[in-house]
């Protein structure tokens, strides 16, 4: 089967179980934007040489697609969603990025000030993760805020991932040093 499918000539596109939205819908706002976040963390898996981030990143990636599963399923779906075994997103998620926070930070990691982007290439590249991620948490509350249902915990593993990824790019410019 080919990638092209012509379904989206019409400006619609397809949710979980061929549910239909406007492309301009904003779950698929926010939907994209975590496909957005999920590309910038793999530049920065591929941009760096140290094997504790590029596994805790993809990690991390493989966390997003859970997020965006659900993101892609309507209210009415939902039920189904988990009967097929898609795993909602959970206190779990958040979880391994707060002991994530701590073992970063342990070694007395302390940045004072604004930390200018562009130290190093992984740094740079963790700083847009960062900021698409900030971009991605906007998307899903501004998704909230139309009334569509939205898991909590998703707002919450943003928000928590935004600051993991601040961490690791200053990480990064430590050890560069």
């Amino acid at each position: 089967m080919s990638i092209v499918t012509k379904t989206g000539d019409d400006g619609t596109t397809a949710l979980m179980y061929k549910r239909r939205v406007p492309k301009t819908h904003a779950r698929v706002e926010a939907s994209g934007c975590i496909d957005e976040l999920n590309a910038a963390l793999g530049m920065a898996r591929a941009t760096s040489d140290d094997g504790w981030l590029t596994k805790e990143l993809l990690t991390i990636q493989h966390n997003l697609v859970t997020v965006m599963g659900e993101l892609a399923t309507v209210e009415q779906d939902r039920e189904r969603y988990v009967r097929d075994g898609f795993a909602p997103v959970t206190p779990e998620l958040s979880g391994h990025l707060d002991a994530l926070v701590k073992e970063i930070e342990s070694p007395g990691l302390f940045s004072k000030g604004w930390a200018m982007p562009g130290t190093t290439i992984v740094s740079a590249a963790l700083d847009v993760a960062r900021t698409t991620c900030r971009r991605a948490e906007r998307g899903v509350c501004a998704l909230r805020e139309t009334g569509e249902t939205v898991n909590p915990e998703i707002i919450v593993f943003l928000n928590r991932l935004s600051d993991v990824l601040w961490l690791m790019a200053r990480q990064a410019e430590s050890r560069s040093n």
